[in-house]
Formats: structure tokens, C-alpha cells, sequence
């Protein structure tokens, strides 16, 4: 067997590592975190000599959770689950965060990080549950030190689909590097209007950075996803609109950028999950659920736009996506009662 053939089917990141490259994108990373421009903060803080960014993170990538995850979309989750790292901190101040014990919470967002070595034994831990893919919540401001363990986590048999499940609040040039590296984005386009943006999560320039984002997560993985004989997802890009009250999301707008710059065939998911967590009370527009009429107009204004690749989930979802990361091994209370994404069709059965 040659080395091509006996590489052929490893995803992209354990290629590079056998390569070499992948230490190369390390280095490049490390280079963006000191100063500090891997996300579109750009706060330059030397975070190698241990400052800590807007991200209230220093060097390294602290793990809050690593469990098998049932509740992501059907071609991640599968029937084994995902194999999600929750690193702690964030780079955004979402007023709703459902993640915000481990985002946003002094004492877990400066919970020590783990050694490269640590880390692999983590991504090796959840290989051998039979998980489907290593899913990274929230890298971003960690993705250099995530990395190191993925290297580490090559040498211990690690061969997993990567995917990067993101605010889609990234640095292009980040994202740059990761060319060739991430399998799967998964990303949120939170907001179409910059004003909400600053309101709900304290990001003036989250549109032109999440759209820029997304264009380059495009031009990587395409928009035609790449399924298994299992119909796992393989490589590809789906694109998470959390439909808020008082349509504070600005949906339209998003759907309307989506069509425009990446087509009708892009694989959406409408996620009809929000609940008022965190202090979501500050802020009266927040304060109450989304209502069934304010979600089933977002489904309908992606059909009228002629989205045919669309996950509409459960209204019922938002009863169940409540971690409590109190609880580590297991942060959602029952993950098997998830109300997974369906198609339009199913749900209106």
C-alpha cells in the first residue's frame, strides 16, 4: 500500500500532520495570538506571555465538557453522537448565552487549560466512545493550542472528521490557516443587523465579520456537502440562523446575503431553540421565548426565497437545549430526548 492510498481516507488535519504541515499552521496561529488578532477583536494582547484577551482567556485552550453530543444536526450527530470539546471563554458577550457558565463565568473561563498532550487523550477518549466526528465548540480563541493537541491526538491513532462549530465571530486570516485543516464548519450567522449585534452580544462589526466569515468557509468546503454511505456528514458547511424574539436575528437579511453570495442549495438550519438564559432580562426584547408564529415565518420566508437544503427543527427544541456545565460528564440533562432537526415536510406531518 502506498502512502497516498493509506492516507486517502483520513481527514484533511491528519494528513497534515503526517505531512508536517500541521505543526507549520501551528506556528502561523501562535504567531496570531501574540498580539492577539485571531479573532475580529484584535484586542493585541500577548496572550503566550499570559495576558488575557477580550476572551478572558490566556494561553492554552481550557476544556470545559468533552462529551458525545446527540443534539447537533442529524448528519453530525448520527446514531453514536459527536465528539464535542467545549473550550471555555468566548470572544463574543451574547446576553443570552446558553453556554454562558463556561463562556462567560469568571471562575470556568479561567479554568487551567490542558497540555497538548491532555488534549489528545480528551480527543482520543472520545474515538474510542465511537463517536462520529471531534466537533470544537467555540474554538476560536483557542484554535492555536487546540490544534497542538490535535497533533498530539495523531500519534495516539485519532483519526476523526474535525468539524468547527462556531459563533462565526472569526479573523480571516485564522480562518486562512485553517484551510485544508477543518472538514466541517458549522457556523451561526447570528445577526443581520450590526445595531442587534451590539445590543445582544456587544459585537459592533459582527455582520461584515460573520459574512466575511462565511464566504471564506465557503470558499474552502464549497457549498455541496459531502456525505458517507452513512450519510454522515464528511466535509461541508452548514449555517446555524437562531431565530431570536421580535425578530432581533434579522433573518431576511441573512437569508436574503446566503442567497446572494452562496445560493439557494446551502445546507441552512433554522434553530428555534432560544430561551431568555443568562441576563437576557436586561433587555426587554429578549426577555421572553420566541414564539411558533415567529419561527414558522422564518421557515417561511426561507421557502419563499427558494432555500431547498433548509433543517427546521422541533418547535418543541427549546425545552431541551439547557446545558448545565455544573454537570461535565453530561451537561444536557437527557441528550437522547433532543428534538433533532427535520424536514419541513416532517415536521408539518
Amino acid at each position: 500500500m502506498t502512502p497516498e492510498t493509506d492516507t486517502q481516507d483520513l481527514p484533511g488535519w491528519a494528513r497534515l500532520a503526517r505531512s508536517g504541515d500541521l505543526e507549520d499552521r501551528i506556528g502561523r496561529l501562535r504567531e496570531l495570538a501574540s498580539p492577539c488578532r485571531l479573532c475580529p477583536r484584535d484586542c493585541r494582547v500577548p496572550r503566550l506571555q499570559g495576558a488575557l484577551g477580550h476572551c478572558r482567556t490566556g494561553p492554552g485552550a481550557p476544556v470545559a465538557s468533552a462529551t458525545a453530543h446527540f443534539g447537533e444536526e442529524p448528519e453530525i450527530s448520527g446514531t453514536r453522537g459527536s465528539g464535542t470539546v467545549f473550550f471555555t471563554g468566548c470572544s463574543l458577550r451574547c446576553l443570552y448565552c446558553q453556554n454562558h457558565q463556561i463562556s462567560q463565568g469568571t471562575d470556568m473561563a479561567r479554568k487551567d487549560p490542558s497540555s497538548p498532550g491532555g488534549l489528545a487523550r480528551i480527543y482520543r477518549s472520545l474515538q474510542d466512545r465511537g463517536v462520529h466526528n471531534l466537533n470544537w465548540v467555540t474554538p476560536s480563541h483557542v484554535v492555536p493550542w487546540a490544534l497542538e493537541g490535535l497533533l498530539e491526538a495523531a500519534s495516539l491513532g485519532v483519526d476523526l472528521p474535525l468539524v468547527y462549530n462556531t459563533s462565526g465571530y472569526d479573523a480571516l486570516a485564522t480562518l486562512q490557516v485553517l484551510e485544508g485543516v477543518v472538514d466541517v464548519y458549522l457556523a451561526d450567522l447570528r445577526y443581520g443587523d450590526d445595531e442587534a449585534a451590539t445590543i445582544c452580544s456587544g459585537a459592533p462589526d459582527y455582520v461584515p465579520a460573520s459574512r466575511a466569515a462565511i464566504r471564506e468557509m465557503a470558499r474552502q468546503v464549497g457549498t455541496e456537502n459531502s456525505l458517507g454511505p452513512d450519510g454522515l456528514l464528511r466535509r461541508g458547511l452548514v449555517i446555524r440562523l437562531l431565530v431570536l424574539p421580535n425578530d432581533l436575528a434579522s433573518i431576511r437579511d441573512s437569508l436574503a446575503f446566503l442567497k446572494a453570495e452562496l445560493g439557494t442549495g446551502v445546507r441552512i438550519a433554522l434553530m428555534a431553540q432560544y430561551f431568555p438564559a443568562h441576563r437576557a432580562a436586561e433587555e426587554p426584547l429578549l426577555s421572553r421565548p420566541v414564539s411558533a408564529g415567529e419561527y414558522w415565518r422564518a421557515v417561511e420566508w426561507a421557502d419563499r426565497m427558494g432555500f431547498h437544503n433548509v433543517l427546521v427543527q422541533e418547535f418543541e427544541a427549546q425545552r431541551f437545549y439547557r446545558p448545565d456545565f455544573q454537570r461535565p460528564q453530561e451537561p444536557f440533562e437527557d441528550s437522547r430526548h433532543f428534538a433533532m432537526p427535520v424536514s419541513r415536510e416532517d415536521a408539518e406531518r
